[in-house]
């Protein structure tokens, strides 16, 4: 139950959105975790920036969102961004 809305969710509920989040992969089709730590596999263009991710970046504690773009990360150098799982790999 919601302490604000008092809005109560089934177990069912849950359960569904558990499995939602557990289906986000790398590019080899590792799936990935939030915190865990990617490498980019492919040289990105920053959109509204002359910036470029290099392939190789490591990113460290990455948060996994909903969407298109479904990693929400911090890159050094470059600040906050949101990358689709497709250009990453985890580092093992």
């Amino acid at each position: 139950m919601c302490p604000e809305c008092a809005h109560e969710w089934s177990a069912n509920d849950i359960d569904a959105d558990t499995e939602e989040n557990t289906l986000v992969t790398d590019a080899n089709g590792t799936r990935l975790e939030t915190g865990d730590t990617i490498t980019v596999i492919k040289d990105l263009k920053v959109k509204g920036s002359s910036s470029v991710v290099k392939v190789g970046t490591r990113v460290k504690n990455i948060r996994l969102v909903e969407g298109d773009h479904d990693i929400d990360c911090k890159i050094d150098g470059i600040g906050a961004m949101k990358l689709k799982s497709q250009f990453v790999k985890k580092v093992i």
